[in-house]
């Protein structure tokens, strides 16, 4: 396979072109469709919007990893942008969740140093295992990976229970296993995130994340602080969620979509993004060339 269809290697292409690497939320195959169009180099599936989105349910360690692999696979197979996955804890097999998602198209993957039933990075009450726990689930998920440029990133939630500079130290014990990035969550000043870039030798990722630990940085303050991947989680999904509730309120209340229709993407845009006057030609093109076969 040649370098530039390999997922890891654009993914680290999109950080050279673009530093800090915006990196946004995609919760499914249209949702990244639509960050194309918006001209991102980098997309994200979060575990949280498999949660909710796909299943209706909190983010509390309920999926599954053919849950996020099934998603995955539908992301990449309408686009060629680096999407980096939330592996949550690793689900039980940090290498089979390494395979799995580097076969399902996966630029890299972040672990986390919760236990199993871990709690959103944001809320209290998280409880994490031991470093050397969490260097056993990087060593194992870098042995697995059978693409070298696959990304394994460490998340860190150190800082909320342990402070900012057992965060940074668990993080360089992290390197030392092999993780080639650094997910630093829930740090609350931006001089925290300036302490903590200086403190490791690999690039580090910061979760934007709304309505949490972690105030709302510009990129730009953020490059400053020597951050070099910025992560929108679910900005998008919360955006749709607000604007579907209003339509279904709307409709319910007024008994039409009359008062909505300038809000609502035409039909013209949505084939755009679908590219559905290609696909419908080839489709047409199959049942003449079926039509003249027979």
């Amino acid at each position: 396979m040649a370098d530039e269809h390999m997922p890891g290697k654009r993914l680290y292409a999109a950080l050279e072109k673009e530093n800090p690497l915006a990196v946004v939320g995609t919760i499914n195959a249209y949702s990244a469709l639509l960050a194309q169009k918006a001209g991102f180099r980098a997309i994200y599936l979060s575990g949280a919007g498999v949660a909710n989105a796909s299943f209706g349910m909190p983010d509390l360690g309920v999926t599954t990893l053919d849950n996020v692999t099934e998603d995955v696979f539908r992301i990449t197979s309408v686009t060629d942008l680096p999407i980096i996955v939330d592996a949550d804890t690793g689900f039980d097999n940090p290498a089979l969740t390494t395979k799995s998602l580097l076969e399902a198209g996966a630029a890299g993957l972040h672990i986390e140093d919760q236990v199993d039933a871990k709690r959103c990075g944001h809320r209290p009450g998280k409880i994490l295992v031991s470093a050397a726990q969490m260097q056993d689930r990087i060593k194992a998920a870098v042995d697995a990976r059978i693409d070298s440029s696959f990304a394994i990133i460490a998340r860190t939630d150190a800082h909320a229970v342990e402070g900012l500079d057992a965060a940074i130290e668990r993080a360089n014990l992290y390197i030392d296993a092999g993780a080639d990035m650094i997910f630093a969550e829930a740090l609350t000043r931006i001089a925290e995130f300036h302490h903590f870039s200086t403190g490791v030798s690999v690039p580090v990722l910061a979760n934007m994340t709304e309505f949490g630990k972690t105030p709302t940085y510009t990129m730009d303050d953020l490059g400053a602080a020597g951050v070099e991947l910025v992560l929108y989680p679910l900005t998008a999904f919360r955006a749709m969620s607000a604007a579907a509730l209003k339509v279904y309120k709307t409709l319910r209340m007024e008994r039409s979509q009359a008062t909505l229709l300038e809000q609502l993407q035409s039909r013209d845009e949505l084939y755009e993004i679908l590219n559905y006057h290609e696909f419908e030609r080839n489709l047409d093109e199959q049942l003449t060339s079926t039509k003249n076969s027979s």
